[in-house]
Parts: C-alpha cells; sequence; structure tokens
C-alpha cells in the first residue's frame, strides 16, 4: 500500500507539472524531467509547440467558397481617473479591490469578444500621462488612464476603437499622441476624422472612420463622408464600418439631424453605422439593406459610480463575402449590465440572464423607435441558425 501511495504521489505530480506547461505561453518548447525519490527518472515530457498565429493576410474559406466573419461593437468604454476630482478615482478604487487586475473589466464578456473576428468600441479617454488641457480645465470631467491599461485592451479580445469624441483631447495634443501610439504599439487600431482605419481579417480588407458631430456638423459631414467612403473603396476596402459620435446626452432616440446623416452615409456606401455618446441605448434601423446602431450606450464606463439607467447591449453581425460581394449572414443583440453588482457601478459589463431583465432592454429599443421608419420589428437574441 506504502509503494501505491509513492506511485499515486508522483502519477499526481507529473499531471501537474504537465497541465502547467501546457498552459504556459512561451514560444520555447518546456522539457519536464520527473525522478522518484530514489533518483530513478520517472517520466520525460516536452510540451507542444504553441502554433504560431494565423496571418490575417490569408484567406480563410468556408465550405461554399465564401468567408464569413463574425462582428461586435459595443458603446463606450472610459477608464483611469477624471482628473478632475480630487478624491480617490472610482476606477482605481475598484482595480485596488480586484488586485490590480486591469483585465478584470472584461472578464464576464471576454469569451464573446474573443469569439468573434474583430471588437469595435468607442474608446472615450486617453492613455497617457499627459497634463491636464488647457482649454478645458473648466470641464467636469477629464479622462485619463496609464497606458499600461492598454493591455485591457488587447488582452480581451478588442482589436479596434473609434477614437473621435469629445474627451480625446482631454490631456491635449500631446496625450492624443501618446494615446494613438500605445493603441498602436499594443496592435490595436484606431480611426478618428483624418485617419481611418484600415486592416484586414481572414483576407477581407475593412474600413472604419468616425466622426463626431458637435457644432452641427450634421450637413458638412453629409457632404464630407461619401468621398472618405469612396476612399476606402479605391483602396480595396471589401467592408466599411462608420462610428459617429453624436445626439444628445440621456437620450433614448436619435434626432433628426443622426436620422439624416446616418441614412445618408448608408447611401453613400457604408455597409454598416454604430453610434454613441447619449449614455444610453437607442433603437437600430435596418435601412436600405443595412444597419444604423443610433447608440450602443455606455460599455465599460468609469465616468459615473452608478448611473441611474446600466443597461446596454453588444450587437453582433455576421457578414459574409462571396466573390466580392458583401451580405449580412444574421444579427443578434446581448443585453447587458454595464456592471456585474447591482449596488454600484463596477465597471464590469455582464450579460443578464433574467428573462425580466433582457426584456426590459428589448421593450426599451422598441418603444423609443416610433418615430424611426425603418426601425426594427424584432431583436434577436439568437443567430438565425441557433433560432
Amino acid at each position: 500500500m506504502k509503494r501505491f501511495h509513492k506511485g499515486a504521489q508522483l502519477l499526481l505530480v507529473l499531471l501537474m507539472l504537465t497541465t502547467l506547461a501546457l498552459a504556459e505561453s512561451d514560444t520555447q518548447e518546456v522539457s519536464i524531467t520527473i525522478f522518484n525519490d530514489k533518483g530513478e527518472l520517472v517520466s520525460e515530457s516536452v510540451a507542444p509547440t504553441p502554433q504560431p498565429t494565423p496571418d490575417p493576410s490569408q484567406p480563410v474559406y468556408e465550405a461554399d467558397g465564401s468567408i464569413f466573419l463574425t462582428m461586435t461593437f459595443a458603446g463606450d468604454l472610459t477608464i483611469g481617473s477624471n482628473v478632475q476630482y480630487s478624491g480617490e478615482s472610482i476606477f482605481e478604487r475598484e482595480l485596488e479591490r480586484q488586485g490590480g487586475d486591469i483585465n478584470f473589466a472584461m472578464r464576464n464578456i471576454r469569451d464573446i469578444l474573443l469569439a468573434d473576428d474583430l471588437t469595435l468600441v468607442n474608446f472615450e479617454g486617453t492613455l497617457t500621462t499627459a497634463g491636464r488641457n488647457p482649454n478645458k480645465l473648466g470641464n467636469s470631467f477629464l479622462f485619463r488612464a496609464d497606458p499600461s491599461y492598454v493591455t485591457l485592451l488587447s488582452d480581451n479580445g478588442i482589436e479596434s476603437v473609434a477614437l473621435e469624441n469629445n474627451h480625446v483631447l482631454d490631456m491635449g495634443e500631446d496625450g492624443l499622441a501618446e494615446t494613438k501610439e500605445t493603441l498602436t504599439s499594443a496592435g490595436i487600431t484606431y480611426a478618428s476624422e483624418d485617419e481611418p482605419a484600415v486592416f484586414t481579417i481572414k483576407g477581407v480588407k475593412i474600413g472604419s472612420l468616425a466622426y463626431q458631430t458637435f457644432g452641427g456638423r450634421h450637413d458638412e459631414l453629409i457632404a464630407k463622408v461619401p468621398g472618405d467612403i469612396q476612399q476606402l473603396r479605391d483602396q480595396g476596402c471589401q467592408i466599411v464600418i462608420v462610428s459617429y459620435h453624436w445626439g444628445d446626452e440621456e437620450e433614448y432616440a436619435p434626432n433628426n439631424n443622426q436620422v439624416r446623416l446616418g441614412r445618408a452615409t448608408i447611401d453613400a456606401g457604408a455597409d454598416l453605422v454604430v453610434g454613441h455618446h447619449s449614455h444610453r441605448i437607442n433603437p437600430i434601423e435596418y435601412y436600405n439593406g443595412h444597419y444604423i446602431c443610433y447608440s450602443l450606450g455606455n460599455f465599460c464606463f468609469a465616468g459615473n459610480s452608478k448611473p441611474n439607467d446600466m443597461a446596454t447591449f453588444l450587437f453582433q453581425i455576421r457578414m459574409r463575402v462571396r466573390d466580392g460581394e458583401v451580405s449580412d449572414d444574421g444579427i443578434k443583440i446581448i443585453p447587458c449590465r454595464i456592471s456585474s453588482r447591482t449596488d454600484y457601478n463596477d465597471f464590469t459589463p455582464t450579460p443578464y440572464t433574467r428573462e425580466t431583465n433582457i426584456e426590459a432592454v428589448i421593450s426599451t429599443l422598441k418603444r423609443n423607435s416610433g418615430s424611426l421608419e425603418y426601425a426594427l420589428e424584432d431583436y434577436p437574441l439568437l443567430w438565425p441558425d441557433e433560432q
């Protein structure tokens, strides 16, 4: 019995060490040699060499010859501190509660974001050590996050951001420049009005544009955006996504200017329009064969310790590219709360599981769609092949 017990212990150690080796992400092979208490070799194993990351420029074809993409879109992502507030930062305080692991905020949706081909959010803030923008010192909110926090995006499947909003200049031009450099160094593409993002996924070239409409720029953009879309098409972009920071805060429906601009953008050749800024969810239109998400609301939002509405949703769309033609292969939404808690905002987006919460999100979208001619009548929670 004693000999059997030692053998079981050695086997347990072997299994634990082998599991540990397989969990490592080193690029070199790891050799594990185990001896018993007599110095005799028990086992030697080699962890498999990790597979290389697929080259995104190489097409990945389905059985029918098409290329199939799943994309996720979310609203405002604001992390770090409001430097206008003299007390302890609510985000830094929560980060400390979570043991300093910046990835805490994505823990409940990480699997969703890693399972798709592209996740794009509105990054509303800065990743910089620069000081306040002297032209904005009278503002109540100026957001700054340590550049190291960029791993919240890169570690959790957020590949691209819209970087055109009313907080990108909170730390001035130097802060914006460092934010862009930080994103690029982490492999995160960004789009601003003068810098469209162009990237390739599964061999499909995608262009992303981003604009803000403050100052009544709707007519200006209606005239400008078609040319910007055409420039991306001329570069070979098969899919064009346009993000708008627009509308009025705390509004649950778009105004007439948003509707005009959103539809004009689809008419100009965009494949999808996504919006944000209101901090509230807005209805979705299906116009001229394409979707306009007027507002995806908050997402991971460190601007308020307990917003009076913490509901949001992720918008997912499947697109199929076949013989150069792009078609949508279905959509769904994932109703969420921006916090895993109900008593305060812990900046951790969490899918709803209770039917009453899910229905409340859908009811809000439907209730505020009365003025929209092309508003969705139904908001699917499953892909077409899952229903």
